[in-house]
């Protein structure tokens, strides 16, 4: 199907009611008489009725339209029921100012037979003929979907009339959808209604904005209140701006001589509409804040100004560009737009900066011309897409050149998608086949190195190792699939017992390179990681990994949990092992929870609990599993054997049993006489009792 966007058709509906017949209450200015002297009697002030402010409103709309989209918007303008201009005009604004010459400005007098539901409904009527790109589209045999905007330039009375034009185009609608489809007409799928309402300057706003509001899947409404004149005009500029996305750059700092001095020369600003994706690359740095400014032409919206660069005289020393857009200038009429206009087509470029406070100048645009039409074109600020591609080393793991680069386009080319017939989508689904897509990729880079030198197994791949990295990423494996890999795996052992060389790519640092046995070792760690990363499949690739744990060399490290004879007795220990931890770190947090006296109660063995933890933890029910020893020992044990490993302890400290330790002795020399004097008593000597005694 075919979609074409909303913009695609635009349909103007102008109210020719008496109420447009009034003045808009807005005076023109103008200087004609001015030089003639103070004694010329001036002029009446000339004021636009509300209807000629309607008409110049839409022909600056069609305007920026035509001078940006020439060929793929399409806008028609209806009043009543006279259509004046048809889809795919040669020359459309032409067209429609003639037409509405002669239809002429509203009367006066109120006419009752007009209605405006007349021209709403002879909107949404032109809104279902197809377009030339629709019709060929069609003519393809493809099936299009219609969208359009209508845009209704009339006086609201009060709320009840703007439901009144909101129920009346949804009704058309709906009739017209339950007519039969012919090849001429349309059916409409969307449907953007914009009521304009606008009064005299003078008047007072009593209706307020309404964002637009979704009636039903098909129609949309949305209100603009606005006063006539100069307001009205900048409304629909800025209106425009929305429905095409289009955004402003103001050209700043152009140098251009005085009209009447002609020796001298002031800098002129030049405000230009394109559309807003020319300013994709400026606003993606990090110099973009307080890059926009309020426009200066009075338009509610933005626009960023550009700095005017020195003008180039050659092309071959412009810069490369990455998109050009068309521009049309806000004041066409203005001199300063006037004479960049005509500077441009004279074949000259203009080169536009970014204003920055500091730093250097950063070129983002320029202004050339070509075809009698001008372009602003974007220039890469940073990296140009028309330079060759950067380098795969020049990544953000810094400077590696050893991508493995042809092993990653042999992924690509295994786990591309094409375009399945209908009979694979019915038979497996859509969501089935998008389930099937990821799993297969997923299970091709489960273990898939990146870089040449962090592997040695898919390096000796010539070595009679490919049918393992290749089979063991099946779904299911039969009996002589396992029996190739354990092959693959009895090759890598008498590889090892022969102490053959292992192809070791260079890794950019001086030396020999690890040893013989760490290149051996490395390998088996990768083959392993590489089985492991598959052994849950099936039966089949857990006997695989009991292969490679077999023939690896007892001393060699095991990546993973321990190996068991199958799938469900791995899971088994690995669970029993997982429960009983945290059934530890539970009781520890437990504990940790307790209070100081339940604390004590514990430790001192008064209070236990049993294994299985009631709902409610009370101060008994505390029970440590490992041997029937407490928190308290368990942690006495541990600050002993920490602190025996530092230093010696004192003398003189109780054991952990409750029996005495080493003391220290006191008042050595005293024992030591104290001991000869009972020897000498003991040998039967007789001496007086105050001769050589020790004082008491």
């Amino acid at each position: 199907m075919t979609s074409f966007p909303v913009s695609h058709k635009t349909i103007f509906v102008l109210d020719h009611s008496s109420y447009f017949a009034q003045s808009c209450k807005q005076p023109i200015e103008y200087d004609v008489l001015r030089s003639k002297g103070s004694g010329v009697i001036p002029a009446a002030p000339i004021e636009k009725s509300l209807w000629t402010c309607n008409v110049e409103g839409l022909q600056e709309y069609l305007r920026v339209v035509f001078d940006i989209y020439p060929v793929d918007k399409q806008v028609r303008v209806i009043s009543g029921s006279n259509v004046m201009n048809g889809w795919n005009d040669s020359d459309c604004v032409s067209a429609v100012l003639m037409k509405l010459a002669l239809l002429g400005p509203p009367k006066a007098k109120e006419d009752p037979d007009y209605s405006l539901l007349h021209g709403l409904s002879c909107a949404i009527e032109t809104l279902r003929e197809p377009t030339l790109q629709q019709q060929a589209a069609i003519d393809q045999g493809e099936s299009v979907k219609n969208r359009g905007r209508i845009v209704c330039l009339t006086a609201l009375k009060n709320e009840n009339h703007v439901q009144t034009i909101q129920e009346y185009v949804l009704e058309t609608i709906q009739q017209y959808s339950k007519m039969s489809v012919s090849a001429e007409l349309l059916p409409i799928d969307c449907c953007e209604l914009v009521i304009v309402h606008s009064v005299p300057v003078d008047v007072e706003l009593t209706l307020l904005n309404r964002a637009q509001v979704e009636l039903n899947s098909v129609l949309s409404s949305e209100v603009v209140v606005t006063l006539s004149g100069r307001h009205l005009y900048n409304t629909l500029v800025a209106l425009c701006c929305r429905h095409f996305d289009l955004t402003s750059t103001t050209v700043t700092g152009i140098p251009m001589k005085e009209e009447q001095n002609a020796s001298s020369s002031a800098n002129y600003d030049v405000e230009l509409l394109h559309p807003a994706a020319a300013h994709d690359e400026i606003f993606k740095t990090e110099h973009a804040e307080g890059l926009v400014i309020q426009s200066k032409e009075g338009l509610p919206i933005e626009t960023a100004p550009l700095k005017w660069c020195t003008p180039k005289s050659s092309v071959v020393e412009l810069h490369n560009c990455s998109a050009a857009y068309r521009i049309c200038p806000v004041d066409v009429n203005s001199r300063p737009s006037s004479c960049l206009t005509n500077f441009l087509l004279s074949g000259r470029a203009v080169m536009l900066e970014q204003p920055r406070k500091s730093g250097a100048k950063v070129i983002s645009h320029m202004l050339a011309a070509h075809g009698g039409e001008i372009f602003i074109h974007s220039i890469p600020t940073s990296r140009s897409i028309l330079e060759d591609p950067p380098s795969i080393s020049e990544g953000c793991g810094g400077r590696v050149t050893d991508y493995r680069i042809t092993a990653f386009g042999e992924l690509m080319k295994e786990n591309r998608l094409a375009p399945t017939s209908p009979a694979l989508q019915e038979r497996y689904g859509q969501v089935k086949g998008y389930t099937k897509a990821l799993s297969q990729l997923e299970r091709s880079s489960r273990f898939w190195p990146v870089v040449i030198s962090d592997t040695i197994l898919f390096n000796i791949v010539d070595e009679g190792i490919s049918p393992l990295p290749t089979l063991i990423q099946q779904t299911t494996l039969s009996d002589q699939d396992v029996t190739e890999c354990k092959k693959v795996i009895l090759r890598v052992t008498a590889m090892e017992s022969k102490n053959e060389p292992l192809p070791m790519p260079a890794s950019g640092a001086r030396g020999k390179g690890p040893k013989r046995e760490e290149q051996y070792r490395q390998l088996w760690a990768e083959v392993e990681s590489l089985v492991r990363a598959f052994a849950d499949t099936s039966e089949q690739h857990a006997k695989v990994l009991d292969c490679v744990l077999d023939c690896k060399k007892p001393g060699d490290e095991t990546v993973g949990s321990t190996r068991k004879s199958s799938g469900v007795k791995r899971d088994e220990v690995k669970a029993g092992a997982l429960s009983e931890v945290e059934q530890t770190w539970q009781d520890l947090d437990r504990f940790q929870q307790m209070t100081e006296r339940e604390k004590q109660e514990v430790l001192q063995g008064e209070k236990t609990f049993d294994p299985t933890p009631p709902k409610k933890l009370k101060s008994e029910d505390l029970l440590m599993r490992s041997g029937g020893q407490t928190l308290l020992s368990m942690w006495n044990n541990r600050l002993k054997t920490i602190q025996g490993k530092r230093t010696r302890d004192l003398d003189g400290r109780l054991d952990s049993d409750g029996r005495d330790g080493h003391k220290a002795r006191l008042y050595i020399q005293l024992e030591e006489n104290a001991g000869a004097g009972e020897e000498q008593t003991t040998g039967g000597t007789n001496q007086t009792a105050g001769t050589n005694s020790p004082r008491k």
